[in-house]
């Protein structure tokens, strides 16, 4: 039986400094966050002065939230900066913000995935698809988009938060990028109405949420919803085409990816699964997602 993986992509805009006591410290360019990290549950390797000193902007919990709070920032960091990544042959530019849910606009660890988007869409323009489509759910500030935009895919985008939708289009700007469609809607329901109008893709991404609310209210879980919108990717998938799943929620591994796609898609012509990490400076790995690739 084949085994998991475990992939961490190759960064210079980005490192993961300390981890521990459930919190990491990143660098991202030149600016160093410190935010809270469910599943840094050993001891850090710096002191809390360490920290402090290197920390330009610390996030905090309030009012009991497990997720929303404030940032305190140090003079010299603003609230909005650039990073750049190389994608295949290609950079893309990211805009990173401090926003009140601890996320920056980039999960780094993604990288590892947007150079298997890039290849996927280089292998099918030599199998003679000029400009393959490849759909994107869940699809956040875009950096998946952007790695398929500059391969050369048609890319829809869809997301379900318009504030989203503009950081992406940010990105695709920053980043000399054209080919994009952006779509706001709940990612189930525009999933649903592609496979009445028989529309396919050759690529299809989806990096879904533990929970979230469409810009109608509608209700997504992960556990509840999942395994209806992996359905209808098979149907919208071409023979031939790539799939790649991501999993954040804890408690969810890579095996449970393969299954729940095997039993859709069976006997792919290609597949690896695994987890997706970064390990700090005292060499402490830390997971950050679980992941499932295929090609059908």
């Amino acid at each position: 039986m084949q085994t998991p993986e475990l992939l961490t992509p190759v960064w210079e805009d980005y490192e993961l400094i300390d981890s521990g006591d459930f919190e990491k410290l990143e660098r991202f360019g030149k600016y160093i966050t410190r935010r809270p990290e469910p599943q840094a549950i050993w001891q850090k390797s710096l002191s809390e002065e360490e920290w402090r000193r290197l920390a330009t902007a610390s996030f905090r919990r309030e009012g009991g939230s497990e997720e929303r709070g404030r940032w305190s920032l140090s003079p010299h960091q603003p609230e909005q900066w650039r990073i750049s990544q190389r994608v295949g042959d290609r950079k893309i530019t990211l805009r990173l913000g401090l926003t009140s849910f601890k996320h920056v606009g980039v999960f780094p660890e993604q990288a590892e995935n947007w150079n298997f988007i890039f290849d996927s869409v280089k292998g099918l323009q030599k199998g003679g698809i000029q400009r393959p489509k490849v759909l994107n759910m869940f699809a956040y500030t875009g950096g998946a988009s952007l790695a398929a935009a500059v391969a050369g895919a048609e890319v829809t985008h869809v997301d379900s938060v318009k504030q989203c939708i503009s950081w992406a289009r940010e990105n695709m700007e920053e980043s000399r990028i054209e080919g994009i469609r952006w779509v706001v809607e709940d990612a189930l329901k525009f999933a649903r109405r592609e496979v009445k109008r028989g529309h396919r893709y050759e690529g299809i991404i989806l990096d879904p949420p533990a929970y979230g609310r469409g810009p109608e209210g509608e209700k997504w879980v992960l556990e509840q919803n999942i395994a209806e919108m992996l359905s209808l990717c098979a149907e919208l998938l071409q023979e031939g085409g790539f799939l790649v799943l991501n999993l954040y929620s804890m408690g969810l591994s890579a095996l449970l990816a393969k299954s729940a796609v095997n039993q859709l898609i069976a006997n792919p012509k290609w597949e690896q699964f695994g987890e997706l990490y970064f390990t700090d400076r005292a060499g402490k790995s830390l997971p950050l997602g679980v992941y499932y690739r295929c090609r059908k």
